[in-house]
């Protein structure tokens, strides 16, 4: 009995489908503002409704930053900092990164053509 009792529980812990969370995600996004702070220091401002948490907002962000990279031709980008607020409805984040031409030192690296193929296999825009 006490074996069926675990074994009943685990299978209330089994996750959802992914997809079906997927289907009901749709995001608005509302436009990007960036800003050069430095030669190759920069700093992105995204909004976006329906947004599920601020991973979704941060990602529109550095979907910026790695087009943004790549108009300057420059091919990697290192996030800084990014800080996320929702207010009446509304997620926005600023989000700072630095570009450069050569994968730069740090643990936050970014290849900026493999960040934009994987923002359009999203549907998530970019600059």
């Amino acid at each position: 009995m006490l074996m069926a009792l675990s074994t009943m529980g685990l299978t209330g812990c089994t996750p959802a489908d992914p997809s079906a969370s997927d289907a009901a995600f749709s995001p608005e996004y509302i436009g990007i503002e960036t800003r050069l702070l430095d030669d190759d220091l920069v700093s992105f401002q995204v909004a976006m409704k329906g947004a599920r948490d601020p991973d979704d907002v941060a990602d529109y962000a550095r979907c910026a930053a790695a087009q943004y990279a790549l108009i300057r031709g420059f091919g990697f980008a290192r996030h800084v900092r990014t800080n996320v607020a929702k207010e009446g409805g509304i997620w926005r984040a600023d989000a700072v990164y630095t570009i450069s031409p050569a994968l730069p030192d740090g643990l936050r690296t970014i290849d900026a053509e493999v960040i934009v193929q994987d923002c359009e296999a999203k549907r998530i825009p970019t600059v």
